[in-house]
């Protein structure tokens, strides 16, 4: 049976173990909880280690918490109120500079997944097909068109800032934060924005529905390397330093049910993993949901451990103006001793 806990429903989720008796007795104790940005496939590593039974296999009773975004799901963490997340890795570098220390447990991907820029139809129809065209585009005000990503300060807009400052655009077009799934199309609909950035399954809705078109892909490969080089760890686990240090057990535990869903992953069709994680993502139709999780497939990082090289090009857009970040060293913000052991205990 899924177990999620939506953010709107969301008081606390307690996160406690049973302290003595036999091995039977604390693992009936023994919970847990994850937080996500929104109900979208992207996460799949989080609801397959769920759906499959991956945690409950490792002994914990396992909650979900839809965050709503990327910054809220970062709060509930900071806040101890979930004791692992799964978001842009660029989350674990914010928590750090804000006194909450920080470390990425695994990386998930190579590029980033949610980026592909859909405008208005109506614009579209009237020949603004480009980004370049868009950012010239003025509002029936005179004021500058719109770009909607989930959340300032999350993934989606980190990267498509990147991307169209890329093309010195950046500033020439109004960001704006437009939440979950159902909202994010609801402003595309009603014309509140101009221009969504978002998974495929997300604009490929808008696409369906009429109320928008894609015009630009930063998550293509092609695209990706022009401007980036190379891969970079995108979203990924993590959970506090504290969690590390005083709970080691539950830290594997989690690493060692998320590393057995990549590698179910892996071995599964997107119609076999789409079957497992339905219950999770039921805000964007079959046919997007399969787009996003092939998509998945094709920029999963399948072993999991951050390298150095993918870690310096990832620098190069997570410290600048947009952020407020100051670099620090990539051992200050990852911890893949869990990820070696899970390694060791489960092949792949």
């Amino acid at each position: 049976m899924v177990s999620v806990i939506r953010r709107r429903e969301f008081v606390c989720v307690a996160a406690s173990a049973a302290a003595f008796g036999s091995r039977a007795a604390q693992a009936e104790g023994m919970t847990a909880s994850g937080v996500y940005p929104v109900a979208v496939p992207t996460y799949e590593v989080m609801f397959v280690a769920q759906a499959k039974g991956f945690f409950k296999d490792e002994s914990y009773d396992f909650k979900l918490i839809q965050g709503g975004s990327g910054v809220k799901t970062r709060e509930i963490l900071a806040s101890r109120q979930g004791d692992f997340a799964i978001a842009d890795i660029q989350h674990v570098l914010q928590l750090n500079k804000n006194g909450r220390p920080t470390r990425a447990l695994m990386a998930l991907d190579q590029r980033a997944p949610g980026v592909r820029f859909a405008i208005r139809k109506d614009l579209f129809d009237d020949g603004v097909d480009t980004v370049e065209k868009f950012a010239a585009w003025k509002r029936p005000d005179g004021k500058r068109a719109i770009l909607g990503v989930s959340s300032l300060g999350g993934t989606s807009h980190l990267w498509s800032h990147y991307f169209m400052e890329s093309k010195g655009l950046a500033d020439k077009v109004t960001w704006v934060g437009v939440g979950n799934v159902d909202t994010m199309l609801g402003s595309l609909k009603s014309k509140q924005i101009d221009l969504l950035s978002s998974a495929i399954s997300v604009v490929s809705e808008a696409e369906k529905n009429g109320w928008g078109k894609v015009i630009y892909s930063p998550s293509d490969e092609n695209t990706w390397n022009a401007v980036i080089g190379g891969s970079v760890p995108v979203n990924a686990n993590f959970c506090l330093a504290a969690t590390i240090e005083k709970e080691p057990g539950k830290v594997q535990a989690f690493t060692n049910a998320a590393w057995r869903a990549v590698q179910w992953i892996k071995a599964n069709s997107p119609e076999n993993i789409l079957g497992a994680i339905e219950p999770f993502v039921g805000s964007t139709s079959r046919t997007a949901n399969l787009l996003e999780i092939g998509e998945l497939k094709d920029v999963a990082d399948w072993n999991g451990l951050i390298k150095p090289e993918a870690w310096a090009r990832g620098e190069k857009v997570w410290y600048g103006e947009l952020t407020g970040l100051k670099p620090i060293k990539m051992e200050d913000a990852v911890a893949d001793k869990f990820l070696k052991a899970a390694h060791a205990k489960y092949p792949a």
